[in-house]
């Protein structure tokens, strides 16, 4: 079964956006975080956990305890339209495979787009692939 697909689609028609999910301790502990326009709060979590709870009973995945929460100020970025969408902030980027010998980047989000991403450092413009991403964060500003 494919876990992200299945939840991806729920909050889709309740009108959320799955950003990311975690499992930890063998799969015991599963993290949702979601994110909708005009942002989330409590009241959207509680809602979304007893939603997925019983959709997840119905799908017989097994888990011992759900947390449902915003993605935080330093929102991970996966999909191109993440990218797209915060392009002009200042991101940090772990690459799986070295780019002119560094993995590592911090700077300003030039957009996405056809699997690519541009990235602002130091006013020089880096460019890498999507299936490169090993991981992506905003930056939040203070």
């Amino acid at each position: 079964m494919d876990l992200f697909g299945l939840l991806e689609t729920t909050l889709k028609g309740l009108g959320y956006e799955l950003v990311d999910m975690e499992r930890t301790g063998q799969g015991r502990m599963m993290r949702v975080f979601i994110d909708k326009p005009g942002g989330i709060n409590l009241d959207d979590c509680a809602a979304v956990s007893n939603h997925l709870s019983r959709v997840l009973t119905v799908e017989n995945v097994n888990y011992e305890r759900l947390e449902v929460s915003s993605p935080g100020l330093d929102r991970p970025l996966k999909k191109e339209r993440d990218f797209a969408r915060f392009a002009g902030q200042k991101v940090r980027v772990k690459l799986r495979v070295p780019q002119d010998g560094q993995r590592n980047f911090v700077g300003v989000l030039g957009g996405a787009q056809a699997g690519k991403v541009a990235l602002d450092v130091e006013g020089k413009t880096v460019s890498f692939d999507l299936a490169n991403l090993d991981k992506a964060r905003l930056i939040p500003v203070i």
